[in-house]
């Protein structure tokens, strides 16, 4: 992870237009511009409740960005984050809420394009070795193809918002090696295999953050220890009734781990 020191904290913000004088009365501080973009993650998906307005977007109060927002009042925050969502559209849908105004811009993205909802299906529902194969498949997407898509996304929201601080925040690895997963458990190989395709995302990611030069902020540290099906589950396991919700972060995952991860990296 490229952590942001107290040095390039400081022209960052200096670049940004942020700083204020220490003789300044504090209610003449200018008000910073917070966009979250990005996909289920970004917006909360699987620590409901959900804002009724957000739509099949599923926005939660208990998102990452919703979080640090709370907890920086000096951001005044533009949430489009929409579950669901790809790259394109992220593209499509999400860039013109950013402007030159823009200071700061959080992102999770990439799991759609890398088919995650379909290869849980297949994961859950198929054998061992079909499971290894579509892990397999996504896993070289993510770290080839998608690399470049998301350098290109990248450098297009760099364009549109010329003074903003790009943080990229990845995915965790879903599974604990052990523990029961609820209604359908995985085996010890399909586990294997999921958790490689989340490593390949953040790699992926990774490749593709510092392609564009922006930050990447890897999440598998702070939820080890923490994923589903383990006894300090921060990630959500298999209830059917709440399908959307599978394999996605709780309250726990978005507070103790999104939120908190970017809280240590950025304020």
């Amino acid at each position: 992870m490229r952590k942001l020191t107290s040095g390039i904290l400081a022209a960052v913000m200096a670049f940004a237009g942020m700083e204020v004088a220490a003789s300044a009365p504090a209610e003449a501080a200018t008000e910073a511009q917070y966009v979250a973009l990005g996909d289920s993650y970004a917006s909360g998906v699987g620590a409901a409740p959900y804002d009724a307005a957000s739509g099949s977007c599923l926005r939660s109060p208990n998102s990452y960005p919703k979080l640090w927002a709370a907890s920086h009042p000096k951001y005044a925050l533009k949430d489009v984050t929409c579950s669901g969502a790809t790259i394109a559209d992220v593209r499509n849908n999400q860039l013109s809420a950013l402007s030159s105004t823009t200071n700061l811009i959080t992102i999770t993205l990439g799991g759609n394009d890398a088919q995650f909802a379909p290869v849980v299906t297949a994961c859950l529902t198929e054998s061992d070795s079909y499971c290894a194969t579509a892990t397999l498949w996504m896993s070289y997407y993510a770290t080839h193809q998608m690399v470049t898509e998301l350098a290109s996304l990248y450098t297009d929201i760099k364009a549109r918002a010329p003074r903003a601080l790009v943080l990229v925040l990845g995915y965790p690895r879903v599974l604990a090696s052990s523990g029961s997963c609820g209604a359908i458990d995985l085996s010890p190989a399909k586990r294997t295999s999921m958790n490689g395709l989340a490593d390949a995302l953040a790699e992926g990611t990774e490749a593709a953050a510092t392609s564009a030069s922006v930050y990447f902020i890897d999440m598998r540290d702070q939820f080890t220890g923490h994923e589903a099906c383990g006894t300090d589950a921060w990630i959500n396991g298999v209830d059917l009734a709440h399908q959307t919700e599978i394999f996605h972060p709780n309250a726990a995952g978005y507070q103790k781990g999104y939120a908190a991860k970017l809280s240590r990296t950025w304020g």
